[in-house]
């Protein structure tokens, strides 16, 4: 547990310092404005690159070629469609909710309306955020005698959707860490949770571009309140198969 926590509170202090210290040497020696999105690009690659290097060169968390030797393609292709059966339903379940604020709405949007933001959003932050809170936190955790296997999950998931200190977020991400637990426990692999994760970010990353409005609900997109339920039970038909053959197909490296 106690290195469980002591994991998060490294990369919440590597994404700060070194937030910090590229924003400096940015306004130190930028010659131009304007170039605020950018700027916040740059600073969250060099976090999210150091952070991957620091977990895997202290092997806090271990990445092992050994899953991947399994030819493990159905549960990546699953892992894949899962995460695109599950954006709908989550959208409807997280609109039932109470509306929460959005305290990094700007710097989502300053991310997501550039090109380069793909490579923080689709790419490293999938795999940073996989080799932390599934491959050092969960993996901290599962070990721990005082938890079961879905407690640790389940606080592992309290830490990834806390994390993007973001109440908007909350219940998206955390029903989202739960999959991601349960797929790394299954595996002991990150690899689809990566998978899961990339697909998840990559969709978040063309939608906003195609519907780059924030307050934008599901109605809006589907029209009436019947289609938008006809669209939550066709993804319930892609996600919970998908979900199942998983269950079937995951299996640890022997």
């Amino acid at each position: 547990m106690k290195k469980a926590i002591s994991y998060l509170f490294i990369f919440m202090g590597i994404q700060l310092l070194l937030g910090a210290v590229v924003a400096a040497a940015w306004n130190f020696f930028a010659h131009s404005t304007g170039e605020s999105a950018l700027k916040l690009i740059t600073t969250s690659a060099v976090a999210g690159i150091a952070t991957i290097v620091v977990f895997l060169a202290t092997r806090w968390a271990e990445v092992s070629p050994a899953w991947l030797r399994t030819r493990p393609w159905t549960v990546l292709t699953w892992s894949v469609v899962a995460s695109l059966g599950a954006i709908i339903p989550s959208a409807w379940l997280q609109e039932q909710l109470p509306e929460l604020p959005n305290l990094v709405e700007q710097e989502f949007d300053l991310i997501l309306q550039n090109r380069w933001g793909y490579v923080v959003i689709g790419l490293l932050a999938s795999l940073s955020e996989e080799v932390v809170f599934r491959g050092a936190i969960l993996r901290s955790l599962l070990r721990s005698s005082r938890l079961s296997v879905w407690g640790a999950i389940a606080l592992s998931a309290l830490m990834f959707s806390v994390i993007h200190l973001n109440p908007a977020q909350l219940p998206h991400a955390f029903i989202i860490g739960l999959l991601l637990g349960w797929m790394y426990y299954r595996t002991g692999s990150i690899l689809p949770g990566v998978a899961y994760h990339w697909a998840n970010n990559s969709v978040a990353y063309v939608l906003y571009n195609l519907y780059p409005d924030p307050d934008m609900k599901l109605i809006d997109l589907f029209g009436t309140d019947s289609r938008v339920l006809m669209a939550v039970g066709f993804s319930l038909l892609i996600l919970l198969p998908a979900l199942y053959q998983l269950h079937l197909n995951m299996r640890r490296a022997s």
